[in-house]
This record gives structure tokens, C-alpha cells and sequence, in this order.
């Protein structure tokens, strides 16, 4: 058996191994960042509780499929990891500070009896959600238009060359994406009017999220032809974006018949076929970095 396992298929193990990784915690802690992001927008006390209490038993463990990808993209290909983390090191110092802010918020909001201390650790939340949503889909961006990387594997540009339009529009997709996905979550988890109210907004974040989807691919198309080459002529190609299709017109229509827990199946499939989806350049099958 060991004879088969040689260089390339071990690559092809742990690049499917690590997509996986990227695909659960994009449903699993998805969610709880959207769960986040909406909270910024209600000043409902009773909803903003109702917020903390649906994600608060699994949270911490969702996110420790973002550790277990680090640590298999470190094993698996160390070159790319000591060369994005060096490279996105402010935005990863960004990302960090913001997941710390959005873990604190949970033990010290109910602290001290006071509407202002809530809502410093309310604002501690909810931002600590979106910059997350929002950076994920900004690193994706970048990876998928292409890294300045040097012949040495070290990364030439700056901090605002990530922060380009074509990976700023991929990480608003990544957040509308998220907030949609928190929302069906929370349909789950709530009733009466805050239901009803979720019930209304799903369809406007799901118009936004189509409406962005096809924008990012058509910006896609343009800035990054090469991720086109080969796609049509697979397969697996159609059958991804028919799962996608089907799962991203189910969501509307299977929240309005009241099949909440279907509908978030239906999100979390969509997140799927979405990242699946994602076709890297050549270079990118072997190291994880598109030089340019």
C-alpha cells in the first residue's frame, strides 16, 4: 500500500484534508459569526441575550477547526505557512485581536449591571464578528488573484496592497455569506417576533448575497483568468455548481415553509459547493501560492 502513497498523492491527501478543515469551520463558526453580526444591528435586550445564549455552548469549539487548519496547512505544507503568515501578519494580528475581543465579550458583558458596560462588550462582539467575516473572504481574495511572492517564497507587498478592491469585494461576499447563515441558524433558536423578523431579513440577505455572488465571479473572470483554465471541461465543475444552485434557492424557500432546520442544511451545503468550488492555479496545487 505504501508503494502508492508517494509525494504527489500525499500532496493531493492533504490539500483535500485541509479543504475539508476550511469547509467545517466555514459552516460550523460561519454561523456564529453571523450570529454576530447581527447582533450589532438590534438593540433589543431580550434578542442580544437570545444572540449570546444560541451560540454560547459552541462557539469556542467551532473554532477550533480554524487551529486544527493551521496546524495541518504548517504539517502538510510549511512553505505556505511561513510564507502567508508572514505575509498577512497584520491582518492576522487584526483577525486575532478581534476573535479575543469577541471571546472576553461573553465573560464580561453580564459583569457589572450597566446598559453602557453591555454595550462596550455588545460592540466588542458584534465587531469581533464581522472583521473576522469580512478578513477570511479579504485572505481568500487575495490568494485566489495571486500573492506578490519573491524567488525566495517571501512576500513582497504590504498590508494595504491585500486590501484591494477584488479581495475587499470576496470578503463582503464572505460576510454576507456568514450573516445569512447566522440568521437561518437563528431561526432555530428563537420564536415568536424575533423569528418573524429573521423570517423577513433572510430574503434580503439572500438577494444581496446572489446579487454579490455573480458580481465576484465576474470579477473573478477578469483578475484572475488563469483560475478559469481547465473548469468547463470537469466535471465535478457542473455538479458543484448544481449543489450550489439548489442549495442557495432552497434556503428562501424552505425558511418561508417554516423548514428551519432544512434551510440551514440547505445554507450549510451552499457554503460548501461555494469553497469547493474554489479551482487553484497549478502552482497553488503544489504550494498554496500563486506567484505573479
Amino acid at each position: 500500500m505504501m508503494e502508492f502513497l508517494d509525494v504527489n498523492t500525499l500532496r493531493v491527501i492533504w490539500y483535500l484534508l485541509v479543504g475539508v478543515l476550511i469547509i467545517g469551520y466555514a459552516i460550523l463558526d460561519g454561523f456564529d459569526l453571523g450570529v454576530g453580526v447581527l447582533h450589532l444591528f438590534t438593540g433589543d435586550e431580550h434578542e442580544r441575550r437570545i444572540h449570546l445564549n444560541a451560540i454560547g455552548p459552541v462557539w469556542d469549539g467551532n473554532e477550533v477547526w480554524l487551529l486544527t487548519g493551521g496546524g495541518a496547512l504548517f504539517a502538510a505544507f510549511p512553505f505556505v505557512y511561513a510564507t502567508v503568515f508572514s505575509g498577512f501578519y497584520i491582518a492576522f494580528m487584526l483577525l486575532l485581536t478581534a476573535l479575543i475581543c469577541r471571546a472576553v465579550s461573553f465573560e464580561f458583558r453580564g459583569k457589572v449591571d450597566s446598559q453602557q458596560w453591555r454595550a462596550v462588550w455588545d460592540w466588542a462582539f458584534g465587531l469581533g464578528s464581522l472583521v473576522p467575516a469580512l478578513l477570511y473572504g479579504v485572505a481568500i481574495g487575495n490568494v485566489m488573484r495571486g500573492l506578490p511572492i519573491d524567488k525566495d517564497g517571501t512576500f513582497t507587498g504590504t498590508f494595504l496592497g491585500l486590501l484591494n478592491p477584488y479581495s475587499l469585494l470576496i470578503g463582503v461576499v464572505s460576510l454576507v455569506l456568514f450573516t445569512l447563515h447566522g440568521a437561518v441558524y437563528l431561526t432555530l433558536k428563537t420564536d415568536g417576533a424575533q423569528k418573524e423578523k429573521l423570517v423577513r431579513q433572510i430574503p434580503a440577505l439572500w438577494i444581496m448575497l446572489v446579487v454579490l455572488y455573480f458580481l465576484a465571479s465576474a470579477a473573478t473572470a477578469w483578475t484572475s483568468p488563469f483560475l478559469m483554465d481547465g473548469v468547463f471541461s470537469n466535471p465535478l465543475f457542473y455538479v458543484l455548481v448544481l449543489l450550489m444552485g439548489i442549495s442557495l434557492m432552497g434556503i428562501p424557500v424552505l425558511v418561508k415553509r417554516a423548514k428551519y432546520f432544512p434551510a440551514f442544511l440547505s445554507s450549510s451545503a451552499a457554503i460548501a459547493s461555494m469553497v469547493a468550488t474554489l479551482k487553484p492555479r497549478e502552482e497553488m496545487r503544489h504550494t498554496g501560492i500563486v506567484i505573479f
